[in-house]
C-alpha cells in the first residue's frame, strides 16, 4: 500500500489509500445531503433559473462545472498508477489492465459530450446561479477523484484481481455493463436532442417571419412528444441512470465509488424531475401532460 502520493495536495489530491478511504466513507452519504433538494423549491437553472447578481452564463457556467469530473478522472489515473506499479502493490506482469482503460474512456466519453459539446448545442441555455455551480463542481471533482482513484490505483490492478472483481459471471458481466452503457449513452444523446429540436423548430419559424438568421430563442417551452416522452417527462435523467447502472456493472458489484455515483446522481436529480412535473402541470395544465410520469414510471 502506498504510504504518500505526490501532487496538487500531497496526500489528498491524489489521495493516500487511507485518505482515500475516508474521503468514500463520508461520500456514501451524499445522497442525504442531495436529497434535501425534497425541501427546497427553489433551484437556480433551466426551468427554474431567475435573474439574480450570481448568475453566471448559462454556456460557460455549464462547461466550467461539468468539465472538472473528467479531468480530475485523468488526472489521477495519471497520478496514481506510477503508486499502483511501483511501491507495495502486486506486480503487474500483464501491464495495467484493459477493463480500467476501458471504464476511464467511457466516463471520459460521456462528459465530453455533457461537459463540452452539450452546452454549445444547445440553441440556447438559461443562467446558472452561483450556489449552482459551486455544488455541481464539488460534485464532479470528488466524483472524479474517487472513480479515478479507484481506477488507477485502489480497484482491481491486475487480471487476477479483475477476475475477482466480476465473479461469478467474469467478462460476460463486464460486457454487458458497457452494452447497458451504450443504450444509455445513445438515449440520451436522443432525448437532449428532441429538447434541442423544441427551440430550433422555433428558431427557424423566427429566420422565416424575420427573413434572416436569428442567434437564439431563449425560455421557449412545450411539452416533448418523442420517444420516453411519451410516458415521462424526464426521460433524459432515465437513461443517464441506466448509463451509469450499466457501468456499475461493468466494474462490479462491489466497485463503492460506481454505486455511489449511480445513486448520488438518482437522489440529486429525482427530486428535481418531480418537482419539474409540477412546473409542467402548471404551465400546461395536468390534462395535458395526464399519463406521464416525471421521471420512473409507476413511481414518480
Amino acid at each position: 500500500m502506498a504510504t504518500s502520493t505526490p501532487g496538487l495536495i500531497p496526500g489528498w489530491f491524489p489521495p493516500t489509500r487511507e485518505n482515500y478511504d475516508r474521503i468514500l466513507s463520508v461520500w456514501i452519504w451524499f445522497p442525504v445531503a442531495a436529497s434535501l433538494q425534497w425541501l427546497v423549491s427553489w433551484y437556480g437553472m433551466g426551468k427554474t433559473s431567475v435573474s439574480s447578481r450570481l448568475n453566471l452564463p448559462g454556456r460557460i457556467g455549464w462547461l466550467t462545472m461539468e468539465i472538472p469530473g473528467f479531468l480530475t478522472l485523468l488526472y489521477h489515473m495519471h497520478a496514481l498508477t506510477p503508486a499502483a506499479k511501483n511501491n507495495n502493490f502486486k506486480e503487474q506482469e500483464e501491464g495495467f489492465p484493459w477493463q480500467n482503460q476501458v471504464l476511464a474512456a467511457l466516463f471520459v466519453l460521456h462528459y465530453v459530450y455533457r461537459a463540452i459539446l452539450f452546452p454549445f448545442l444547445q440553441p440556447s441555455m438559461s443562467p446558472l446561479h452561483l450556489v449552482i455551480w459551486l455544488s455541481g463542481a464539488a460534485f464532479q471533482v470528488i466524483n472524479g477523484m474517487m472513480l479515478g482513484s479507484w481506477l488507477a490505483a485502489y480497484g482491481p490492478t491486475t487480471q487476477a484481481e479483475w477476475t475477482r472483481q466480476l465473479a461469478p459471471f467474469g467478462t460476460a458481466q463486464f460486457a454487458a455493463g458497457i452494452a447497458l452503457f451504450y443504450v444509455g449513452l445513445a438515449a440520451n444523446y436522443y432525448h437532449d436532442d428532441e429538447l434541442r429540436e423544441i427551440r430550433r423548430r422555433v428558431l427557424r419559424r423566427q429566420r422565416q417571419q424575420a427573413g434572416k438568421a436569428t442567434a437564439s430563442v431563449d425560455k421557449h417551452y412545450e411539452i416533448p412528444q418523442a420517444g420516453l416522452f411519451k410516458v415521462m417527462l424526464y426521460p433524459h435523467y432515465f437513461v443517464e441512470w441506466v448509463e451509469w447502472f450499466g457501468f456499475w456493472m461493468a466494474t462490479g458489484w462491489g466497485c463503492v465509488p460506481a454505486r455511489c455515483f449511480l445513486f448520488n446522481e438518482i437522489a440529486a436529480m429525482l427530486p428535481r424531475a418531480v418537482s419539474g412535473r409540477k412546473w409542467y402541470a402548471e404551465r400546461f395544465g395536468e390534462e395535458k401532460i395526464r399519463g406521464r410520469w416525471a421521471v420512473i414510471p409507476g413511481i414518480w
